[in-house]
């Protein structure tokens, strides 16, 4: 039997094989009570947290709205604050540059401006408690192309665009030269002032290891471009946190051999890497660390790193590029998909490692088509934008994960686990109210179809948890069921079921937070006959009115139009037949409090 350790010991378990879908006999039939606010209403599915609820939380990588292929005016952008995302990476659109690149941002020598509609995706982010790290990349024509007389101007590339590509214009040239790497750190400067008091993290490339590193990758170069834009940016803004790497996989040695050359690990805030276990096929997230992978350990890579000389006590670790199980890889499907992705977060959690996921959505005209979202993407289909089975499974470890800590205090213990069985895998997390968070799992190879091992039936003994009132919540469907303590006991819990996905034993009390409306989406604008005609949909959450914001002028503030009853879905604006620069947008509210804000839908000027 295979010894997996968690939290400093080894964890057994009393089990005995029972047949799949058998009934437990300790789980009652009668779902708990979820508390919400000062009423209990009756419940078996998780409620979700939105973003605006959290403070501590996962990640996501997003393209910035941008039609056709990820049209602000769909039903997405707003669900991952509906889903509780907390920390977002953007800078990519799919792999070219987004609004937020170098060619975006620089299109002639010396000039440098966004995209109008950048400012109020940021602020989007901003107003839900959204942390945002910016990718600061690629090259720049004006400056890095290999032609002998470069441009004056340049337009910024397609998403079609995508590495590798070495033609004479790319994107993937990186600044090597002085003046190139004077002129990168000017961007950077540029950036960092104008996103002040907005975004707090700055990383320098994107998976520089591999071909997005023309013509073939140079820890060596990668280094002197870091120190000059990590100076560049901690010298803008002190308050600004500088993510070294975003390497693809866990690469020590080009790591070393960057830092080598920077001479400037103690100005590093974030370590980043990418993991994509077994990229093409199926290998569960546990196996990365084990010794056939030791080249591509992300724990050997943080170890690494931790020792170098230099690098501060506080340097953080995120896992900024991470899935694992893509339905469209060999052996994998979107159940596979849907038990991985949060094993591998809670996994990381437990490390100390922020993890983002890629991505909300794919955009459909990169090389990466449909495969990545955790929604649909645009291929003119009934199913486009709509949520995979993985998208539930990422919500439903947001809600109960987010904010809580690894307790080692936590001890979780059995005994007699059958020597042929897989030991499963537990962690004990605490909430920053106190609450007891425990999660377990068999580590094994998950098959499609939702083909698992047979379901086990453990008793697991909890200790230094507080938890009086169990429940048993099922991270991959949300369902919340009420356990019992063993009679005369008040620690151990029977006939507790195991498998291939997160199950999480937690207090009643723990599920207190108040459900909030889900965003409107589809918010659409047209104007005549004196004025302007507004429609959106209005989705989950128990919303009981909507919210009308107008904004008028290039400028202007937000101001409240209308408050509407929640089964309305359109209004007419008189007030706005001689405004220009006009814009709406709306959001959802019960008595716990507010949506996140739909698209922003303008009128043309």
């Amino acid at each position: 039997m295979k010894n997996l350790l968690s939290v400093g010991e080894r964890f057994s378990f009393r089990c005995r094989l029972a047949a799949v879908g058998t009934v437990l006999l300790v789980l009652g039939t009668v779902p708990i009570l979820h508390v919400d606010g000062a009423d209990n209403v009756p419940s078996s599915s998780l409620i979700p947290r939105r973003s605006s609820q959290i403070k501590d939380g996962f990640g996501i990588n997003s393209n910035l709205p941008r039609a056709p292929y990820v049209p602000p005016n769909r039903w997405w952008w707003t669900r991952m604050f509906d889903a509780g995302i907390n920390f977002i990476r953007i800078g990519q659109y799919e792999n070219s540059s987004d609004y937020t690149g170098w060619d975006w941002v620089e299109r002639k020598r010396g000039e440098y401006s966004v995209v109008p509609e950048l400012d109020d995706y940021v602020d989007s982010l901003v107003e839900n408690g959204v942390h945002i790290e910016i990718q600061l990349l690629y090259g720049n024509p004006l400056y890095t192309s290999p032609a002998g007389r470069l441009p004056q101007s340049i337009n910024p590339a397609s998403g079609s665009a995508h590495n590798p590509d070495r033609s004479l214009y790319a994107l993937f040239w990186p600044p090597k030269t002085p003046e190139q790497i004077q002129a990168f750190a000017n961007y950077a400067r540029w950036m960092v002032n104008h996103f002040r008091g907005r975004v707090e993290y700055y990383e320098i490339w994107n998976e520089p290891n591999i071909n997005y590193w023309n013509p073939t990758p140079n820890p060596e170069d990668y280094g002197r471009l870091f120190k000059a834009a990590a100076s560049a940016i901690h010298e803008t803004d002190p308050k600004a946190k500088v993510v070294f790497g975003g390497l693809a996989g866990a690469d020590r040695m080009f790591a070393k051999r960057a830092l080598d050359v920077c001479g400037c690990a103690a100005n590093i805030d974030v370590v980043a890497y990418h993991i994509y276990p077994d990229f093409g096929g199926n290998l569960n997230p546990e196996a990365v660390d084990d010794e056939a992978h030791a080249n591509q350990s992300p724990k050997r890579f943080r170890e690494m790193v931790r020792n170098y000389a230099g690098i501060r006590k506080d340097v953080v670790f995120w896992n900024d590029e991470y899935n694992n199980g893509i339905p469209s890889w060999t052996n994998s499907d979107e159940s596979v998909q849907a038990k991985y992705v949060p094993r591998g977060l809670v996994s990381d959690r437990a490390a100390g490692v922020r993890t983002f996921v890629w991505l909300i959505v794919g955009a459909t005209d990169g090389n990466e088509l449909d495969d990545f979202g955790m929604l649909h993407g645009f291929l003119m289909r009934e199913t486009d934008f709509t949520p995979r089975r993985v998208f539930g499974a990422l919500r439903n470890t947001n809600t109960v994960f987010s904010d809580t800590q690894l307790d080692p205090s936590i001890a979780i213990r059995a005994s007699d686990l059958d020597a042929s069985e897989p030991s499963p895998i537990t962690y004990g997390f605490r909430s920053k109210d106190n609450h007891s968070v425990v999660a377990y799992w068999l580590p094994v190879l998950s098959n499609p179809g939702d083909h698992g091992p047979p379901i086990l039936h453990c008793t697991m003994q909890i200790s230094n948890s507080g938890i009086q009132h169990p429940v048993l919540i099922d991270i991959g469907s949300g369902t919340v069921t009420q356990l019992s303590w063993k009679s005369g006991s008040t620690d151990t819990l029977q006939q507790l079921p195991l498998k291939d996905s997160v199950l999480v034993v937690a207090d009643q009390s723990y599920l207190a937070w108040p459900e909030l409306p889900e965003a409107p989406s589809e918010l659409n604008v047209t104007s005549g006959n004196g004025g302007t005609q507004l429609t959106w949909n209005i989705h989950g959450g128990h919303a009981e009115s909507v919210i009308i914001e107008r904004r008028t002028g290039e400028h202007g503030n937000w101001q409240s139009l209308a408050k509407l009853d929640a089964g309305k879905n359109s209004y007419f604006d008189r007030g706005t037949s001689a405004a220009r620069h006009v814009a709406y947008r709306v959001r959802a509210a019960n008595a716990s409090g507010n949506s996140a804000y739909s698209n922003i839908a303008a009128l043309p000027d």
